[in-house]
């Protein structure tokens, strides 16, 4: 008695497997880029952006490293995730690179206090700022209505609503 060994080559559904696997790699990959592209679209029309530009040109790195808003320079532009950012040094926009979640604003750099009162997108002033474990936050302030002293008297309240606020914005 003879037996015939057949490999798995010839058997006709393993190929048709193996002829598909190009395809659906391409698959994968186009669902992954148009993820990508998505969350960035997003992120660029969540976020308080003037003319495709973060924090109305201030270097969010120098507020930590400098303690103080500064205007950043158009040479030192760093895009994450589609919003882009103005650095002031080669440095800083090293750091916004590499460690982006410590130095973004949060809440989209929109009003800390208006996002945690009012679920409301509403306009800052860069140098209308606090840091707080280790996260910036930006505020309006305008003439006699400066929001951070507001935010101050309630800042965990604040906070924890503001958190839950932004998600409804992403």
């Amino acid at each position: 008695m003879r037996f015939k060994i057949t490999y798995l080559s010839n058997f006709k559904p393993i190929n048709f497997l193996f002829n598909m696997k190009k395809p659906l790699l391409f698959f994968t990959f186009l669902l992954f880029v148009i993820n990508v592209s998505n969350a960035q679209s997003n992120r660029a029309t969540s976020f308080n952006l003037e003319k495709n530009l973060a924090i109305q040109g201030y270097d969010p790195v120098a507020y930590f490293k400098q303690g103080k808003a500064v205007k950043g320079k158009k040479e030192f532009t760093a895009n994450i995730g589609g919003v882009n950012y103005y650095c002031s040094t080669a440095e800083n926009k090293e750091a916004l690179v590499k460690n982006s979640a410590t130095y973004e604003p949060q809440y989209g750099g929109w009003c800390a206090y208006a996002m945690g009162a009012k679920s409301e997108k509403v306009e800052i002033d860069p140098a209308s700022f606090k840091i707080v474990g280790g996260k910036l936050y930006l505020f309006f302030n305008s003439y006699f209505n400066n929001t951070l002293n507001k935010w101050n008297q309630d800042e965990t309240n604040l906070k924890s609503k503001a958190d839950v606020n932004w998600k409804k914005f992403l």
